[in-house]
């Protein structure tokens, strides 16, 4: 596999599994594997890193100080270290692990009908409740993207990596949709994927800025009509 490969998950397949593979292979996690072999008992490090994952997320790395990091931990410093690393090593942990398990969560919504349109429909409509289920709507890999740009080598290669996995697989399944009939076979498919991609996106912002539930719905109805 080289840098450059698209990912192509086949129908009925758990890409979620794919992924997780996919983005460790890939990610800086790999070569920092070197850290300390066992973890300190006075915390669980899943626990830990899933609230590392919310404080990046409300504050983004910059606006996110090892203290704020360790009391929404709720560990010491010398756990971190021993555990994570410092700050940049943790924070590309968490943009790792959040980045995987978005995109998990996303590809089993669109691999979860035979009907390639409801499964573009139900991942559309995952975006949405999640998006209402979360009372301060957030996400890391988009403040990663909007933080860094392009700037940091690391953080690209997993946020790269992340994108390529989607758009293959949501390509796939706008073509299979053209195929069967279900959509217009004037619509490009490498277009749709990157317009849903962005749709994706928006309702996340769109529910960060306080969108009303059926806005956020509105705008899942209005991506999938575009296509027709």
């Amino acid at each position: 596999m080289t840098k450059g490969d698209f990912v192509i998950i086949p129908f009925n397949t758990q890409p979620f599994t794919a992924v997780r593979q996919l983005l460790t292979e890939w990610s800086v996690i790999g070569r920092i594997s070197e850290r300390a072999m066992a973890r300190p008992k006075e915390f669980e490090s899943e626990t830990a890193l899933k609230k590392a994952i919310g404080a990046f997320s409300e504050h983004g790395y910059e606006g996110t100080s090892t203290d704020a990091l360790l009391q929404a931990m709720g560990i010491s410093r010398q756990s971190m270290y021993d555990s994570f690393g410092d700050k940049r090593r943790l924070y590309l942990e968490a943009l790792q692990r959040y980045t995987a398990d978005s995109i998990s969560n996303q590809l089993r919504a669109l691999n979860s009908v035979s009907s390639p349109v409801k499964g573009l429909e139900a991942m559309l409509n995952l975006a949405v409740s999640l998006a209402i289920a979360d009372p301060k709507p957030k996400c890391l890999g988009i403040s990663a993207v909007c933080e860094f740009g392009r700037s940091d080598p690391e953080v690209t290669m997993i946020t790269d990596m992340a994108g390529k996995t989607m758009l293959s697989s949501l390509e796939r399944r706008v073509s299979e949709a053209k195929a069967a009939g279900e959509i217009s076979r004037s619509v490009d498919a490498q277009t749709a994927a990157q317009f849903i991609m962005a749709t994706l996106a928006g309702i996340k912002i769109a529910a960060r800025s306080g969108a009303t539930p059926e806005s956020l719905r509105g705008i899942a109805r209005m991506a999938m009509r575009s296509l027709k």
